[in-house]
């Protein structure tokens, strides 16, 4: 009779990923959990530990602290943590498979950390990065359209590069958006952004559209294909360049940018709670800090005995 291979750390991390996929899990999250395991497993292998059943308390709080005394902040220590934990529990409640018996995760804490304040532009800078796109060009009518949607639906930049076109409800004036963990919500959108959609769609999209094989992802990239992460953030950047506004933008600063002006325009916390499509009311409450930071500054600039 055969004698099964002991059950190994590659093993356990693609089925742990496999499990993430079958949750739903957006297709950014399992990469991050693969490198973040990726490097737990290197350090543990390093140390001598070959099996997943071989790893004790001691190791995991051993390699948190190594890594947080590396300079890793409070909250990618953090992050990486609940990847690590994550993927313990998944081994001690397939223990018959895994022959893991105990969560080695169990006695480390996570690290206090200080929340940053998400970056913002002001309204001026918005309105200067959206003029700054040359729509005389047909990629700029795509990019003008595709910032505007990001500002105007407060999307995150996963969600407008897989805006389908059949979640366009122009008339209505809102979007079907698939977020995070496939969560699928309805969005309202202005009028500056479905403008610059119908002026896309109808004069540059069909040109595009027939570089490639048929897609229903409405912005595409100059191949004819859908746009990626990293495509979205190259096109910003250099319309941030252009605009002259600063030197350097984050992918989600559009998204930021749109519940902080709400929020200051006067918008109740559960309303852009729901438009951004957070689970929990306690990540959109950030933007009330951003508020009371722009509430500061004014104060300091304005006021004589600030």
């Amino acid at each position: 009779m055969a004698t099964r291979t002991p059950y190994g750390f590659d093993e356990a991390v693609d089925d742990y990923c496999d499990r993430l996929i079958s949750e739903g899990r957006a297709e950014n999250t399992i990469a991050a959990y693969r490198s973040d395991l990726a490097d737990y497993v290197r350090y543990l292998q390093d140390a001598g530990i070959t099996l997943p059943r071989q790893v004790t308390g001691k190791h995991v709080e051993r390699y948190f602290g190594d890594r947080y005394l590396a300079g890793l902040s409070g909250r990618t220590v953090n992050r990486k943590l609940a990847c690590v934990r994550g993927f313990h529990r998944f081994l001690v409640a397939n223990a018959s498979e895994t022959g893991v018996e105990f969560d080695a995760t169990g006695a480390e804490r996570a690290r206090e950390t200080v929340r940053r304040l998400p970056d913002v532009l002001a309204v001026h800078e918005i309105e200067q990065l959206l003029e700054a796109v040359d729509t005389s060009k047909p990629l700029g009518v795509r990019d003008r359209a595709m910032f505007e949607t990001a500002y105007g639906a407060g999307l995150r930049v996963g969600e407008v590069i897989t805006i389908e076109i059949t979640n366009v409800f122009a008339d209505e004036r809102f979007l079907r958006v698939l977020g995070k963990g496939a969560k699928e919500r309805v969005v309202p959108i202005g009028r500056f952004a479905l403008e610059w959609i119908a002026k896309y769609r109808t004069e540059v999209r069909p040109i595009l559209a027939a570089k490639a094989p048929a897609t229903g992802v409405l912005f595409l990239n100059a191949r004819g294909r859908p746009l990626t992460h990293m495509g979205y953030w190259k096109i910003l950047q250099k319309s941030v360049v252009r605009s002259g506004i600063r030197e350097h933008v984050k992918p989600h600063t559009l998204r930021h940018s749109f519940a902080t002006h709400l929020l200051e325009a006067g918008a109740d916390l559960r309303t852009v709670q729901e438009m951004l499509g957070h689970a929990d009311i306690s990540t959109t409450q950030i933007y009330t800090h951003v508020d009371r930071e722009y509430l500061k500054e004014i104060h300091r600039s304005c006021h004589p005995r600030a």
